[in-house]
């Protein structure tokens, strides 16, 4: 079975474009890992194909990093972002 640690949250979803803004607040992440969002009414996995820092892509982020990702289904501010182990 799988296990998640926390790595951030979600600060804006802007949803013409399907990109979540998140916030990595306690570990990296790079491109290849598995995301789990997690909200009142948001549920789903997605591998990270790409994302984003300022408009550049990047394959890793760190703590303290902001992210743009595309995301295949609605997140919400607030919603909690695991990476699945």
């Amino acid at each position: 079975m799988s296990t998640e640690k926390e790595v951030g949250f979600v600060v804006h979803y802007f949803s013409h474009l399907n990109v979540a803004g998140i916030d990595v607040t306690k570990e990296s992440i790079q491109v290849g890992d598995v995301l789990h969002f997690k909200g009142h009414t948001t549920d789903f996995e997605q591998t990270i194909t790409s994302m984003q820092i300022e408009h550049k892509e990047v394959a890793k982020a760190k703590k303290g990093d902001s992210i743009g990702m595309q995301v295949s289904d609605k997140v919400r501010v607030h919603d909690k972002v695991f990476k699945v182990i």
